[in-house]
C-alpha cells in the first residue's frame, strides 16, 4: 500500500488542500443561504470522491484494501451528485445525510489507516482523520436539529481539520518514499 501512496501522494495533498479551501470558506460564511451551502457541499462532496475514487483506483493492482478507497469515493460522488441534483431535498434531510457520510468514511479511513499502519511506523494521521469524521457524524446524528449557522461552523472545521490533516499525510508518505 505505501509503495502505490508514495506514486500519488500528491492525490492525498491535493485531496486535502481542497477540503481545507471549503473549510474555510464554510466557515468564514456560516451565514451564506442554505441553498449555496448545499450546492457548495455537493461539489465538495462529489470532487472529494473523485480523487479518493481515482486514489483507489490506483491502489488496486498493489493493494488488497483498495476497495475501501474506492467505496469511499464512489459514496461521495453518490451523495455530491445527488445534493447538486437535487439540492431543495437535500437541504431537508443534509444533516442526516452528512452524518452518514461522516461515520462511514471515518471507519473506511481508520481501516486504511490500520493498513497503512503496518507499512509506516507510528502513523496516526489517516486514522485522527477517520476519528474526527466519525465524532462529527455522531455529533449531527445525535444532534440533527443544529441550525444553518451551527451546521456552517461544524462543517467548515471539520473541512479544515481534515484536510490539514491529508495534507500532512500526503507529506509524510512523500518522505517516507525518499
Amino acid at each position: 500500500m505505501l509503495q502505490r501512496l508514495t506514486q500519488f501522494w500528491w492525490l492525498l495533498v491535493l485531496r486535502g488542500a481542497l477540503s481545507v479551501v471549503f473549510g474555510i470558506v464554510a466557515f468564514l460564511n456560516p451565514k451564506m443561504a442554505f441553498e449555496v451551502l448545499v450546492l457548495m457541499l455537493g461539489a465538495f462532496l462529489f470532487a472529494d470522491g473523485l480523487l479518493a475514487m481515482l486514489l483507489g483506483l490506483r491502489m488496486r493492482h498493489h493493494d488488497t484494501n483498495w476497495w475501501a478507497v474506492l467505496t469511499e469515493g464512489l459514496l461521495g460522488i453518490g451523495l455530491g451528485g445527488f445534493a447538486l441534483l437535487m439540492p431543495e431535498v437535500t437541504a431537508t434531510g443534509i444533516v442526516l445525510i452528512l452524518a452518514a457520510w461522516f461515520l462511514i468514511s471515518g471507519v473506511f479511513e481508520i481501516s486504511t489507516a490500520i493498513k497503512l499502519r503496518k507499512e509506516i511506523d507510528n502513523e496516526w494521521l489517516m486514522g485522527a482523520a477517520g476519528a474526527v469524521s466519525i465524532v462529527l457524524g455522531a455529533i449531527m446524528l445525535f444532534r440533527p436539529n443544529i441550525g444553518t449557522f451551527s451546521l456552517g461552523m461544524l462543517v467548515g472545521m471539520y473541512a479544515v481539520l481534515f484536510g490539514v490533516l491529508l495534507v500532512g499525510l500526503g507529506l509524510r508518505v512523500k518522505r517516507a518514499a525518499a
